[in-house]
């Protein structure tokens, strides 16, 4: 199945049998997390639990009363059609439809409801004859792991994954309620960080009026979140874990606070105030002496002292070999626009080996410290970030493995090689690659072959990572559509960096 459902953000109501076989009192629930839901401004689903109990319940257990689920799910039982007229009025208050089968006759009954997602509880997160028949109805899927091993959550991963399901998991603890110190939360970052590229929540069953466990749930990386719901009347309590619309408002309250706290993922612009204030907190550049202009400087001609001045060239944006573009008094300070000189070739070279490095950084993709690396830069330095790549060799034999790191928004050229066949795989990022007029957009684990030949070119939109496996590489073996390129000598399109860890220890100063 496609990756279509946005799982971003999405809060689940579950039912459960808090609605006690009586569907008043459970369009009332419904009614109530309608509102709730509208006023705090997410999506929203309510969700059901289907047993068919005439075959869930074992024939001898039936009528027995000492088994408190068996006891529990009899006594607040739910027909089917009462079901029904509760999912349209699950819609008719704005929410989504969603329901837990526990059994495969409960997946068809979901099926010929229309009902939106399905749930699998981490009781039957292990059950084989049911994921198998859930598997095969072409709907979201969303999956709590409480109590099951890594190795467990690897086979049902790679299950859903095969299947083509679109799902996601949910951390859950199965204690009602949950102790604080049982909630176990950290588990949110290891099913993001082992199942990259799965949506992960958080199930909670903790006090439902801890607002604080959503909001480290929401910072660790959680993005949608479970809680059941009712109401409390004189004749039917709500348990511990079941929160009133009341708690549902301060619990959806508390993820917004959170999620206005946490901000966007992407940096943005300093504000104005903030870059204020930073100004303020700096050292301005001044000079020692009186200068001539055109005099070119060097850092004992310079001092830095605080308070920066309107229009002053700050000690962050000093470098050695500015030139004066005027007279300087004696503790004058330098202007601002020394430091529109542009950077040297060095200085770029630098920030291009940082932000790859922050880029393999991020990607945990760790090369060997005496790497060598070039910079391929088809149109010169200065217009690198549109065209061009940075190639790291790790070993170049009869076979050879390279790096090549593309920044965002960069392109490489059309080209071919007569010697070399090479094949690429999409380590992180997105990657578009264009072979003899064919268009292919790669995702992380895609592999491409490139025979000898072959006209290829790619380009990345939010930067890339991705691994060339080839045959030996052999310089002058790269072949441009552009006359410009094809006109260049291969040392004029490459800056070389021969030891990626000795660079930085002779390079940071820049």
């Amino acid at each position: 199945m496609a990756k279509t459902f946005d799982f971003e953000n999405l809060f689940i109501y579950d039912l459960a049998n808090n609605h006690q076989g009586d569907i008043a009192h459970a369009r009332r629930i419904v009614s109530e997390v309608g509102r709730v839901n509208r006023d705090g401004k997410v999506k929203g689903a309510l969700k059901f639990q289907f047993r068919q109990l005439d075959s869930f319940i074992h024939p001898e257990f039936k009528a027995r009363k000492d088994h408190k689920y068996v006891k529990r799910f009899s006594e607040t039982r739910l027909e089917m059609d009462a079901f029904a007229k509760l999912a349209d009025h699950v819609r008719s208050e704005g929410l989504l439809t969603m329901c837990t089968p526990f059994d495969e006759e409960s997946v068809d009954v979901i099926c010929d409801m229309g009902l939106d997602v399905i749930k699998i509880a981490s009781c039957s997160a292990d059950d084989r004859p049911l994921l198998e028949k859930v598997a095969r109805v072409n709907k979201p899927v969303v999956v709590s792991t409480a109590g099951l091993r890594t190795d467990e959550i690897d086979w049902l991963v790679n299950f859903l994954e095969t299947e083509r399901v679109d799902f996601a998991l949910m951390h859950c603890v199965a204690l009602y309620p949950t102790p604080d110190d049982k909630l176990q939360l950290n588990q949110i970052t290891q099913l993001r960080e082992r199942y990259r590229g799965v949506p992960v929540g958080w199930s909670t069953h903790e006090d439902q009026n801890n607002t604080s466990a959503i909001q480290v749930a929401f910072g660790l990386g959680a993005r949608l979140f479970e809680r059941h719901v009712g109401l409390n009347t004189d004749k039917n309590k709500l348990n511990a874990y079941s929160s009133t619309p009341d708690q549902l408002e301060k619990w959806i309250a508390a993820f917004h606070a959170a999620r206005a706290m946490l901000g966007n993922e992407e940096r943005a612009p300093t504000s104005a105030a903030e870059r204020q204030t930073l100004v303020e907190l700096k050292r301005g550049a001044y000079v020692k002496r009186a200068l001539a202009k055109g005099e070119t400087l060097q850092r004992n001609d310079i001092f830095f002292a605080m308070p920066t001045q309107d229009g002053q060239l700050i000690s962050g944006q000093w470098r050695p070999g500015l030139v004066s573009d005027k007279e300087y008094a004696a503790n004058a300070p330098l202007d601002a626009n020394l430091g529109g000189q542009g950077p040297g070739d060095d200085q770029l070279v630098y920030q291009i080996m940082l932000q790859v490095r922050g880029m393999l950084s991020k990607a945990s993709i760790h090369i060997n410290e005496d790497a060598a690396i070039e910079i391929s830069h088809h149109y010169g330095l200065r217009r690198f970030r549109e065209y061009g790549a940075v190639i790291i060799t790790c070993i170049n034999r009869n076979y050879a493995k390279k790096l090549v790191i593309q920044l965002p928004r960069q392109k490489h050229p059309y080209h071919f090689h007569k010697q070399k066949e090479e094949t690429f795989q999409l380590l992180d990022g997105d990657l578009e690659i264009v072979k003899d007029g064919a268009k292919l957009q790669m995702r992380p684990g895609d592999t491409f072959l490139v025979e000898p030949n072959q006209w290829h070119k790619f380009a990345t939109l939010d930067g890339c990572i991705f691994e060339e496996v080839s045959t030996t590489h052999f310089n002058n073996d790269s072949f441009y559509e552009d006359p410009a390129i094809a006109g260049m000598s291969r040392d004029d399109r490459k800056t070389k960096v021969d030891n990626w860890l000795a660079y930085f220890r002779t390079k940071h100063a820049l």
